[in-house]
């Protein structure tokens, strides 16, 4: 039974996206389809987007009491956007996925499942196989995760797929900064909680164009992987706190 119009949702899915007008009614219906036995919310983050996307998530808000747009005025990034949708999110789970249709609904029940087996995980992050990428994009991909696995010994493949699970109050502990979204599973291990996978299967974008390129991920990646460095090399030991 579907209980989405419920005040206190147990699950939101948060989608950050930036003029993906033509893909957002097919993948809303398929995440209301693979959440249609949860209680569960749609927060759509409008990251300053100049086409329809406004407009569109409008019309299907009319019909739909349990998807939601928050606006950002001016374009801040993907990272920005995930938090700004997390922050406004009123369940305690938070799954996200790109708004482009890459990245398929029916997988996050796999997710929750995961999350809920165990409290001590505070993300589950899909890692995609069969990727339906460019050749050279998925080199970009390859090149990256070798170099931040390296470094940061995270134990993840793939942080690159949108589609990850955590829990909300785990995330906004995080310290904030513009590309946390690439390194949340590192992140969150240092808070002293576990990390849970699952394969998911990637599919191809089914209207316009990739918003991010090469130069957008390496140069700024370099710095942020170097910061993310400095926090796990000075968090040396996680509080176990106890009262009385």
């Amino acid at each position: 039974m579907s209980h989405q119009t419920d005040p206190e949702p147990a699950v939101a899915v948060v989608v950050p996206v930036r003029n993906e007008a033509a893909n957002i009614a097919p993948l809303v219906d398929e995440i209301a389809l693979a959440l249609s036995a949860e209680r569960f919310e749609v927060v759509y983050v409008n990251d300053g987007s100049t086409d329809e996307t406004a407009a569109e998530l409008d019309r299907l808000r009319a019909e739909r009491p349990w998807l939601r747009q928050v606006r950002h005025a001016a374009s801040c990034g993907q990272s920005a956007a995930v938090r700004t949708g997390v922050a406004a999110a009123r369940a305690p789970l938070v799954a996200t996925l790109d708004g482009d249709g890459q990245n398929d609904p029916a997988f996050i029940p796999a997710l929750l499942e995961k999350v809920r087996a165990d409290a001590k995980i505070g993300l589950v992050a899909g890692q995609r196989v069969r990727r339906k990428d460019t050749g050279f994009k998925r080199f970009q991909s390859r090149i990256a995760n070798a170099v931040r696995s390296t470094v940061l010994a995270d134990g993840t493949r793939d942080t690159g797929c949108g589609l990850k699970v955590f829990r909300r109050d785990v995330f906004l502990a995080l310290p904030y900064f513009d590309g946390l979204h690439r390194f949340l599973p590192a992140l969150v291990r240092r808070d002293g909680w576990t990390i849970a996978y699952v394969d998911v299967v990637d599919r191809p974008r089914r209207h316009g164009t990739s918003k991010y390129g090469i130069w957008d991920r390496l140069w700024v990646g370099l710095l942020d992987l170097a910061g993310v460095w400095w926090l796990i090399r000075r968090r040396k030991r996680v509080p176990q706190v106890s009262e009385g």
